[in-house]
């Protein structure tokens, strides 16, 4: 089925290699290493994705110095007790003809002291941008030091087994930081000219090739314009890419999203931006390079997607990260023309940077195998000895999951939900402004459950007597949770509902979004879950619909619980664009009338202003009610996600996944 993406799965010549397509599964890092060591994480996650068909895999960097160091999980810097760890995993991933390729960075100005406990070297000193503190200038020694750690960290990959290296230039991080007048004030060699500028990536890339020799790949990572004013434009990169590449000094580049220097929201971008986000950028280097290849980076989801990128002549390769995070067999599908099939990425963010944020192994929200592939055999399920008649109630993402996998297993599976279409509470969650995506997670499910030839059930509840009378093997509740309607508050945990909350003008986030709730003009949001998407999503989705939005949250930050998803800066921009008014460190002391006394949690003062509706945002109630009446009952019966604790859509998939390769 080539003949479908005839330019993305067309084999292509990288040096000593061939790729058998144009997909590359792009570096990003997965913090799974332990001790600074590749472990069993490592391992099988890599495995899965050669297996599925990449043709290329970047693995996440390592970095070249120990004044290098940005996070905990980094692999070990300047030390050769990596090497037989890698093998193990590039030994593996060669078995399915994939070229595997090292990154190798260095953050300059921008590492972390506590994990490092190093001072951060850069060109000239400049200030940190990922916290408050200094960045040390290097001088010469120094310089032939990190340029030597670059050029020993490339032959200990290549000790390892990988078949190139690919060198960070990005983001703002040492290599542009010599590239940029933002961060590079030197007036020795190092500095001022184009010459002198560039000469630290031209001393890191010759050495490389003059001692890996000609039979390793070398690739060079970038970025587009630096987004300060002063800072490098597209041209300005545009002629200093023009300048390595005329010396043959990279066989590629791939070309990224983003920068430390105020625009870290772009370098995992997620549903808040524009499909094929970094083509502009890389195709402006395809113009000027004549020699070295161009990945296209960030937001190219499908199939389709990386074929029109390739067909336009703006890149030679595509780097597909989440696609292949969120469905490792993403090459295989496109391949056999089965693009249907590819389970979507939604680049919600909450699961893979998300955790690697709180220093946590990523994962995948959609995809709870990522980071588990060695425990679960992958991310195919295997076939049950002995199939089973399974009835899933719930049509949420934790009966969706649990009756995919139970199908995929060869079970008989019957799903029943009580309202009108699957998703549950998710898909509620697709109506928010911006997060369609979802949708296309459960028309994935949709189809795939029709597939496995899954009975589906829509607009029936079920009772005690009908799962006893459905004479199940196995009984499955995932019957969800309830939008409380209690207005508890964390600030005030004595009061178990807030005074006022029974009136007719007030209505919990889920009315407004399934539309059963039209609040009036003026509406007082109450958020009591630090700004996740429930509240701060909805008070977008008022806010486009023409009212006049105020959030009430006791949180010192709007949308807070975001920015772990890298989601917080983009939705407090949008907030104020939109006109959303935030009270912070405020909490709700009652509502009476179409008065709300508001509290300060720093002073203790009262304010008392007049809204037309109030709108909730609380945690959510389990509704366990059907797995109680049946707990005498003689079944084998299970209670997953939500109706166990009120959480979030990964828990409940990750739930359901788990059972589902357990029955």
């Amino acid at each position: 089925m080539d003949h479908l993406y005839p330019h993305l799965l067309t084999p292509l010549k990288l040096r000593h290699r061939e790729l058998s397509s144009r997909i590359v599964f792009g570096p990003h890092t997965v913090n799974m290493s332990h001790e600074g060591l590749p472990g069993e994480r490592h391992f099988g996650y890599y495995r899965e994705r050669a297996k599925g068909g990449a043709a290329m895999i970047v693995v996440e960097p390592v970095p070249a110095h120990r004044t290098g160091v940005l996070i905990r999980g980094n692999f070990l810097a300047e030390s050769d007790e990596v090497i037989p760890h890698f093998l193990r995993i590039t030994d593996e991933c060669h078995k399915y003809g994939t070229t595997m390729i090292h990154q190798i960075y260095h953050v300059g100005g921008h590492g972390d002291q506590d994990n490092s406990w190093e001072p951060y070297w850069s060109p000239s000193g400049v200030p940190s941008m990922l916290d408050p503190w200094g960045s040390h200038a290097i001088n010469e020694d120094e310089i032939e030091e990190l340029i030597q750690a670059f050029t020993k960290a490339a032959l200990r990959d290549q000790a390892a087994g990988f078949d190139g290296v690919e060198i960070f230039a990005a983001y703002n991080c040492l290599i542009d930081q010599f590239w940029s007048p933002i961060t590079n004030k030197r007036t020795d060699r190092w500095g001022g000219t184009l010459e002198n500028r560039a000469r630290f990536a031209v001393e890191v890339l010759s050495r490389i090739r003059a001692q890996a020799g000609e039979d390793f790949i070398i690739g060079l990572t970038v970025t587009g314009a630096e987004p300060v004013p002063g800072g490098l434009t597209i041209e300005d990169k545009q002629e200093i890419l023009r300048y390595l590449d005329g010396q043959g000094l990279m066989d590629y580049i791939s070309c990224s999203t983003g920068s430390y220097l105020h625009d870290v929201s772009k370098i995992v971008p997620s549903f808040q931006f524009g499909m094929k986000l970094g083509v502009e950028d890389a195709a402006a280097y395809k113009r000027v390079l004549k020699n070295a290849l161009v990945t296209a980076e960030s937001r190219i989801k499908t199939p389709q997607n990386g074929e029109e990128v390739l067909a336009a002549g703006g890149a030679d390769l595509v780097s597909i990260v989440r696609g292949q995070i969120a469905d490792p067999y993403w090459a295989s599908k496109a391949r056999k023309g089965q693009a249907e099939d590819i389970r979507p990425c939604i680049s919600c963010n909450q699961v893979c940077v998300g955790r690697r944020l709180r220093d946590y192994w990523v994962s995948c929200l959609v995809n709870p195998s990522v980071a588990r592939e060695t425990e679960w055999n992958g991310d195919v399920p295997l076939r049950a000895e002995s199939p089973r008649e399974i009835l899933v109630v719930g049509g949420g993402p934790a009966g969706l999951e649990t009756a995919r996998v139970a199908a995929e297993r060869g079970h008989r599976v019957r799903l029943v939900e009580r309202s009108e279409e699957l998703g549950g509470q998710f898909r509620l969650a697709s109506s928010q402004p911006e997060r369609g995506e979802i949708g296309e997670l459960l028309s994935w499910y949709q189809a795939q459950l029709e597939k496995l030839q899954v009975t589906i059930e829509l607009r029936r509840e079920l009772t005690k007597d009908d799962v006893l009378e459905a004479e199940a093997d196995t009984v499955v509740v995932c019957t969800g949770s309830e939008p409380s309607r209690t207005g508890f508050q964390r600030t005030f945990p004595q009061l178990e509902k807030l005074p006022g909350v029974d009136q007719d003008n007030v209505c919990t986030v889920h009315d407004v979004l399934d539309g059963s709730v039209i609040p009036g003009t003026n509406v007082l949001l109450l958020d009591d879950i630090d700004g996740w998407w429930p509240a701060t999503g909805t008070a977008l989705h008022l806010a486009q619909q023409r009212h006049r939005v105020t959030i009430v949250t006791a949180s010192e930050k709007v949308a807070a619980k975001l920015d772990l998803s890298m989601t917080g800066d983009t939705t407090r921009e949008r907030l104020v664009r939109h006109g959303v008014e935030v009270l912070l460190a405020t909490s709700l002391e009652s509502w009476k009338g179409r008065t709300a006394t508001l509290v300060n949690l720093y002073t203790g003062d009262r304010e008392s202003r007049n809204f037309d509706w109030l709108v909730l945002a609380t945690t959510n109630t389990s509704n366990d009610e059907l797995y109680t009446s049946l707990a005498n009952a003689q079944i084998d019966m299970h209670i997953i996600g939500d109706a166990v604790a009120s959480r979030t859509a990964h828990m409940a998939i990750y739930e359901g996944r788990k059972l589902g390769l357990m029955l």
